[in-house]
């Protein structure tokens, strides 16, 4: 409230400033002629009175001068006048103004908080991202859905290789696979420990891929939350290898959870713009990306969708009719499988509906739209851009 009384007194006090000018502007010169001609008519009655000019010529000097100064002072009024008159103009220029800096802070800015400084928010960043929970504290703190049951012959598969790691500490094969086999059941205590282990065997050949993994050991175990232990973990990847791929989404996801918008945005960026699309961080990248760019206050659009598009399809017309089939069913039958599994973007849905349509497949098609309205029921502006590729196709009204 402090801010708005503050910002509307000084548009008061300056409005004030203006207006007075502007009636001050209308009557200066006149002003300045009138007292001009007085000093003069003082200056003949000087000299008459010393001899200087004769009674006659001091007679015909006053009255040039007296003529002088009425019109002075008739120029005087209706400038005054005028300058009245045309006060609307500046008035409107000075509401407008106003009104205009109002409208940008009401949409730029945040009424009701504090000004927050970049270097404040830095500041409050990095307090926040130390202060943040550990990967035991986030793990005590986080409820997973129960894993499923493994049938019996792999559930004895398991233990026989538990076993197996127990009485051979030290093969780096023996941890490597029981890491695996522990995060894929959601065992990922036990899953974690073993990667560590693994690493710790294998010193300084350990790549960058080992440590992605324990990160993503650690992310899954906390449903996405992204601990100083992973952290520490993905440093050491990207110290291995800066593109690799896992450790990068990660960071910029850290980076997002610590109020750090721009650097999450710079990871995630160049991320999506060297695709390729079928990698696993594409997709929750592409469906967060837009947020992460307006907190950082980037005007972003993201690349187009990667995919079988008219130039791919144009492309396979030199195969055999069955090679370009079978090239085009496994682009499409890709897709489709990720958008069942992961889901993705309004344009990938568009681009699957057009794709099931060129290969004949209207009933998948339709299939494929009917399932898109479900998903982007409360997104209208997403599946607007479904519907128009399901409308070119035939597939809806």
């Amino acid at each position: 409230m402090l801010f708005w009384i503050i910002s509307l007194a000084l548009a008061a006090f300056l409005s004030a400033t203006l207006i007075r000018a502007h009636f001050r502007a209308g009557g200066s010169a006149g002003n300045a002629d009138l007292q001009v001609y007085r000093d003069q008519l003082a200056e003949i009655d000087r000299d008459a009175a010393r001899g200087v000019i004769d009674a006659g010529e001091a007679e015909r000097t006053r009255i040039e001068i007296s003529r002088r100064i009425l019109e002075a002072d008739r120029t005087s009024s209706a400038a005054e006048t005028a300058g009245r008159g045309g006060l609307l103009f500046p008035a409107l220029l000075i509401g407008a103004a106003v009104a205009g800096a109002a409208g940008l802070y009401l949409s730029l800015g945040a009424p009701g908080y504090p000004d927050l400084p970049i270097s404040e928010r830095v500041a409050r960043a990095e307090a926040f991202k130390a202060e943040r929970p550990s990967q035991a504290e986030a793990e005590a703190q986080t409820t997973l859905p129960p894993a499923p049951e493994p049938d019996a012959t792999y559930a004895d598969l398991i233990g026989k290789l538990r076993i197996a790691v127990t009485d051979n500490p030290d093969d780096p094969t023996g941890q490597r696979l029981l890491a695996r086999n522990e995060a894929g059941l959601g065992n990922y205590t036990a899953a974690a420990t073993a990667q560590h282990k693994l690493i710790e065997l294998l010193g300084a050949e350990a790549t960058a891929g080992d440590y992605a993994t324990l990160a993503d050991i650690y992310v899954l175990a906390t449903a996405g939350y992204v601990s100083p232990e992973a952290e520490a973990a993905l440093k050491a990847a990207l110290e291995r290898d800066p593109k690799n791929g896992t450790a990068r989404f990660y960071t910029g996801l850290m980076w997002a959870q610590t109020g750090r918008p721009d650097l999450a945005f710079r990871f995630w960026q160049s991320l999506l713009d060297e695709g390729p699309e079928e990698a696993p961080w594409i997709a929750p990248i592409r469906s967060q990306i837009d947020l992460v760019a307006r907190a950082a206050g980037v005007d972003y659009t993201p690349p187009s969708v990667r995919g079988p598009d008219a130039d791919d399809i144009a492309a396979a017309s030199e195969m055999s009719a069955e090679d370009r089939q079978a090239m085009i069913r496994t682009m499409v039958e890709g897709l489709a499988e990720r958008l069942a599994t992961e889901g993705g973007p309004a344009e990938e849905w568009a681009r699957l509906i057009s794709s099931l349509a060129v290969l004949g497949e209207v009933d998948r098609a339709k299939a494929i739209w009917a399932d898109a309205q479900g998903v982007f029921a409360d997104h209208e502006a997403e599946l607007a851009k479904v519907r128009a590729a399901a409308v070119q196709v035939g597939v809806a009204e």
